[in-house]
């Protein structure tokens, strides 16, 4: 159980799903990047005005990412990414 503050995002990498494919690059060129399901979110990236600007996407999406970006943490057993919201390039939809 893990909160993330403002835009954060927490993902679990799933098993070395690379994706290589050639619809992912020709939107994204030839970018290493790996896809994750979204596990918590946090309440948005607070704005100079004192609001909440919301993330994007929502527990349950499966979302792709740099293949080296985020931080990793351990919680129990597991562990977990920890992305900020513009560290995705997209959400795959089925």
């Amino acid at each position: 159980n893990i909160r993330p503050l403002q835009d954060r995002v927490v993902v679990r990498r799933m098993e070395e799903e690379t994706t290589s494919s050639e619809e992912f690059a020709a939107w994204f060129g030839h970018i290493e990047a790996a896809q994750g399901e979204v596990l918590a979110v946090g309440p948005g990236k607070r704005l100079e005005s004192g609001d909440s600007q919301p993330v994007d996407v929502k527990v349950g999406d499966t979302v792709v990412f740099g293949k080296y970006s985020s931080n990793t943490v351990k919680i129990g057993e597991e562990e977990l990414l920890i992305l900020n919201e513009n560290e995705i390039f997209g959400v795959i939809e089925s």
